[in-house]
């Protein structure tokens, strides 16, 4: 996009782009929990669905630079507020017992999605152009919606949910209906809010800053377009291989212990690159700090979904990761101007790999206060 639009674009510039897509994820993801809190997930996920796919489409479509990102900025809507809402769903279809291992592999569809970017990119961008990845959204409109409309379950808004449980009392339900923001910033679940919303911000400024930036800081270092794809390729690859990992972690280990021990790992491989490893070990490193990235963003996802109840489970979800993407729009911004400023590559590395320490101290925080019990420590504790 910098060579091929004539858009004046540059490294500030593109970043202030990319992060357009990720505002609008914090607003999706803020609004859409609360939405399938009351309406119900199956159609707040379709409809974040539908939203991302057309927006995504018409990206390709953009005249210039201010148009693309309100483009991104609506596609990012929908994106941010379907992850909140399908991992609400997940967390009432599972038992309490499995919840870590569904949804952390239920999200290594992330990174699933991030390789086949890569691999798709690397032959059709030269021959078709920078915009036939985005007309790729296509496939989500016209298979992924439609599948989405055969076989979600229609599942009652949590408020009703609450109401209907066996044992349930209309204060119960009452108290359901007062919930929202208001009652995850006050006692018993105020700590818990703060710290898994700045561990999801720093986690998720780690891993979408390395998403967006990592091919154009290896081609900085040097790289030609292919080669710095295939180490994108090699962040998402270890992202899924990474979700089985975490996902057995999460259940024998608990959630947030796991996810200090990815975390902490991600950002000592991140800050290995700066000792400018050889290519093989270059490549390593990154499938460790996919690993650590996208895993603790998982395991904090399954600790936030098993440590609220029903009724303030897809809030929960959505104020940590509208919050945390914070983080995500800010990782562009942020690394964009260091390479404009001539700082180079390596101060990228250092900055998201710093990041990625800084979840881990948070998760750390969380344990020492006493907050080991649902979905935090092991899932005996859990059961008990």
């Amino acid at each position: 996009m910098l060579e091929d639009t004539g858009w004046g674009l540059d490294n500030a510039s593109l970043g202030l782009m990319g992060s357009m897509a990720f505002v609008g994820m914090m607003i999706g993801a803020l609004l859409a929990g609360r939405m399938a809190d009351s309406w119900g997930r199956r159609r707040t996920i379709l409809a974040c669905a539908v939203t991302f796919s057309i927006f995504t489409i018409l990206c390709a479509f953009a005249p210039s630079a201010w148009v693309f990102g309100v483009f991104r900025l609506l596609a990012g809507i929908g994106l941010g507020g379907l992850v909140p809402s399908a991992n609400a769903m997940v967390a009432e279809l599972v038992p309490e017992r499995w919840r870590s291992s569904i949804a952390t592999l239920m999200m290594s569809g992330v990174p699933i999605g991030g390789s086949l970017a890569a691999l798709i990119g690397i032959p059709l961008i030269p021959s078709l152009g920078w915009q036939s990845m985005f007309l790729v959204a296509v496939l989500a409109l016209v298979i992924v919606v439609p599948m989405g409309l055969a076989y979600l379950p229609e599942t009652l808004p949590s408020e009703a949910a609450d109401r209907e449980r066996p044992g349930a009392s209309p204060a119960t339900g009452g108290a359901a209906k007062a919930g929202g923001f208001s009652l995850l910033l006050r006692d018993p679940f105020l700590l818990a809010s703060i710290m898994f919303a700045l561990a999801t911000l720093a986690t998720l400024f780690a891993w979408y800053g390395l998403g967006t930036w990592l091919p154009r800081a290896m081609e900085a270092q040097g790289y030609d377009l292919g080669s710095a794809l295939t180490f994108s390729l090699s962040l998402n690859v270890g992202a899924v291989l990474g979700s089985i990992v975490t996902a057995w972690a999460g259940d024998r280990f608990g959630a947030v212990r796991s996810g200090v021990i990815a975390a902490a790992l991600a950002g000592v491989a991140l800050l290995g690159l700066l000792l400018s490893p050889p290519v093989w070990l270059v490549y390593v490193i990154l499938m460790v700090a996919g690993v650590g990235t996208h895993g603790t963003q998982c395991l904090i996802i399954a600790a936030v979904a098993n440590h609220y109840p029903g009724h303030l489970r897809g809030t929960a979800l959505g104020w940590a990761l509208g919050v945390g993407r914070l983080g995500a729009v800010t990782a562009p911004l942020v690394a964009g101007f260091l390479l404009n400023g001539g700082f180079g590559a390596g101060s990228i590395f250092v900055a998201f790999g710093v990041a990625a320490l800084v979840a881990a101290v948070l998760l750390v925080v969380i344990i020492a206060q006493g907050n080991g019990g649902r979905g935090i420590g092991s899932h005996q504790a859990t059961a008990s």
